[in-house]
């Protein structure tokens, strides 16, 4: 089949691709290149460079020829650059968003998978594990504008039948078990690569943001799913809504704390983690968990790296032989 993917140049795109290549799919990839990297597309895959606020160059790209589905993860995505610049958020994700499910609508396209977030899920009431009937309630302005795009899907199905899967991801790590992409943001903001680079000598002592949360050891906990299990997840959803919409949790349903994931990083790599006390961050809540209870029964899926030194294992080897990520 032929498969648009947009944010494809970046981290769980960029292995969504991979993963779609893999199965035999022919990939088309929309990225402006702002956050995500050219090198981070296969060659196998082809490349547009277009802003997705730009909705006839959206529009020219979706013309050329037929199109199985549409894979959406371009997006601004800092939850603390969204407290900072609400509007810029709330504004640029939702018009990306809306400019190309309205184009999906306009050349037919009947299937759309959507890269949504635990974010949408912010209130001190969330259930442990989450599930998705948990109360939408997102504590950013990041959860509140992919809350946006569900609702647009949600009335593009019922008024043009865009049939769609909405993954809401807990927290995305690890890299390709075959080295051939791993996580190169920049600045780097998620826990297990800044990790890594401490223990490697790449940075200064790791900050821990809270040691006095209501936890078994005092600092957050966070349920991590491997990139490669969360791109087998959007390959099941594709075939979910030949018939309906959906919407899924995804997460390993376990979490660790971030002194966990500095243990599992000195366990993994045989170095000390330099790390500090800081005070908490806002709006980082205590313990987010993912029930992906449903995700499971409907497709089968179960994920393959569901151990936390798993994870790390790849992402240690991605960092170790790219040093300076796709530069290299």
């Amino acid at each position: 089949m032929r498969y648009l993917v947009t944010g494809g140049a970046g981290f769980v795109g960029s292995h969504v691709v991979l993963a779609l290549l893999d199965t035999g799919h022919e990939v088309v990839v929309i990225d402006n290149l702002s956050t995500g990297h050219r090198a981070a597309v296969p060659s196998a895959a082809r490349l547009h460079v277009v802003d997705l606020l730009d909705i006839q160059a959206v529009s020219a790209v979706l013309s050329q020829g037929r199109w199985d589905g549409v894979l959406h993860f371009a997006a601004l995505s800092l939850v603390g650059d969204s407290m900072r610049d609400p509007f810029l958020y709330l504004r640029q994700n939702y018009i990306t968003g809306l400019n190309l499910v309205q184009s999906c609508v306009e050349h037919g396209i009947k299937r759309f998978v959507f890269s949504s977030t635990a974010a949408l899920f912010g209130g001190p009431e969330r259930p442990d594990p989450i599930p998705e009937t948990a109360l939408i309630k997102p504590g950013s302005p990041y959860g509140e504008s992919k809350f946006m795009i569900e609702r647009v899907l949600h009335w593009a199905d019922a008024i043009h039948g865009l049939r769609s899967a909405c993954l809401r991801y807990f927290n995305a790590a690890g890299a390709d078990p075959a080295g051939r992409a791993g996580e190169d943001h920049r600045p780097e903001t998620h826990l297990i690569p800044l990790t890594i680079d401490a223990a490697l000598g790449r940075r200064p002592a790791l900050k821990l943001f809270g040691t006095d949360y209501p936890t078994t050891d005092g600092a957050c906990v966070r349920d991590y799913v491997h990139v490669a299990d969360l791109a087998d997840a959007h390959i099941r959803a594709l075939a979910q809504i030949d018939q309906r919409s959906v919407t899924y949790n995804l997460g390993n349903g376990r979490g660790y704390s971030n002194l966990e994931v500095i243990q599992s990083v000195e366990r993994v790599s045989g170095r000390k983690v330099p790390w500090e006390a800081a005070p908490r961050r806002e709006g980082d809540p205590a313990l987010l968990v993912a029930d992906s209870t449903t995700l499971r029964e409907e497709t089968g899926w179960a994920p393959r790296f569901g151990n936390l030194d798993q994870i790390v294992e790849t992402a240690l080897a991605w960092r170790e032989r790219h040093p300076d990520g796709y530069d290299d």
